[in-house]
């Protein structure tokens, strides 16, 4: 069975941005734990030319994912995401509800599995809707979830992710960092994905200076999880 073509938000002859879907590995790696399809081989059939990632999405996130189609064009991304002038917005819903509309964490991540050395790590958040659902959570009748736009300062591992347990508004669906107890909540709701979805890039292109900006569409799943914040949405 031939996988449909991943969605392509902006391609021209020097690089391209995709729409990566939720669970898709987007290459081969330590974490691959025996995965067979990846989104560079796909993207490589899906162009018929060799491609180039210049940053990487976890298996579970959904969104924008920036390639190059030679090595040149590839470098000089890389160079610009690394200087910050890469622009990436995400969404996310999390538990609870934060106490400020606009919150920045700055806390030191490692590197993730065999790369203990903590490095700076900061990432601001804004507060787009909050809702309130009435099912019962540990000692409270109700449960509170927080629409969020979360952008990365740094590109530290699963820095997002990590970052809301951090300050205790862990993402829904999050197996590794998350909260258990809400992840079954929005499973029983039907949503049984990671709610964490690379929404916007924007960057100067590295061969014209045009503005690019790409804004990927979310899934059905993560659909029916906003569709909460309009039916019980308390501002």
């Amino acid at each position: 069975m031939t996988e449909p073509a991943l969605d392509v938000l902006y391609a021209d002859a020097a690089l391209a941005v995709v729409n990566k879907p939720a669970g898709l590995m987007v290459h081969d790696s330590a974490l691959a734990r025996g995965e067979t399809e990846f989104a560079a081989d796909r993207l490589r059939a899906q162009f018929g030319k060799p491609i180039f990632l210049v940053h990487r999405l976890d298996r579970a996130t959904s969104g924008c994912l920036l390639l190059a189609f030679d090595r040149d064009t590839a470098s000089a991304l890389g160079k610009v995401l690394m200087l910050g002038g890469v622009e990436k917005d995400y969404w996310a819903v999390c538990r609870g509800w934060p106490a400020e509309r606009a919150f920045i964490v700055d806390h030191a991540l490692d590197g993730g599995p065999g790369k203990p050395l903590k490095k700076p790590a900061r990432t601001e958040f804004e507060v787009l809707a909050n809702c309130e659902l009435a099912l019962a959570s540990a000692a409270f009748a109700t449960s509170r979830y927080a629409w969020l736009r979360a952008s990365p300062r740094t590109g530290r591992f699963r820095q997002i992710r990590r970052h809301l347990k951090h300050v205790s508004h862990h993402l829904i669906g999050d197996t590794s960092h998350g909260d258990g107890r809400h992840n079954r909540t929005f499973r029983m709701l039907g949503v049984h994905r990671m709610l964490l979805h690379a929404r916007r890039l924007a960057f100067a292109h590295p061969h014209t200076d045009a503005l690019i900006e790409a804004v990927a569409p979310v899934d059905a799943e993560f659909a029916r999880a906003l569709a909460l914040f309009e039916q019980t949405a308390t501002g």
